[in-house]
């Protein structure tokens, strides 16, 4: 990470992935959890769901969406996630490019 002075106090500049600046093993891949984990939230906010409304049409249990809305999606996998999106009526697009880097990255882009 670079680091920087601002108004006299060294800072670290991120890498826009808090799981690598943390060193976390598979960054990329929290870093889309996270993410789709947050657009999961957002949609039962704006739909105006319970969390029993919305396991319901997630295919989950209460309990399970309570977790995933407290942050705890470890134990959910990418697909998973997606598909809960797919059920609150989100469509999901995957692009694959080239990119000049030896080896490539997740990205979650939002419309």
């Amino acid at each position: 990470m670079n680091k920087r002075i601002i108004e006299g106090i060294e800072v670290e500049v991120s890498s826009g992935n808090v799981f690598a600046d943390l060193g976390l093993p598979d960054a990329d891949k929290l870093k889309i959890k996270s993410g789709l984990t947050i657009e999961i939230a957002k949609a039962i906010r704006e739909r105006g769901l319970t969390q029993a409304e919305a396991a319901k049409r997630m295919g989950l249990t209460q309990p399970k969406v309570s977790s995933l809305l407290h942050g705890e999606f470890s134990n959910f996998s990418e697909r998973k996630l997606m598909d809960c999106l797919n059920r609150l009526g989100y469509d999901i697009e995957i692009r694959v490019r080239e990119t000049t880097e030896p080896i490539g990255h997740l990205v979650l882009s939002h419309a």
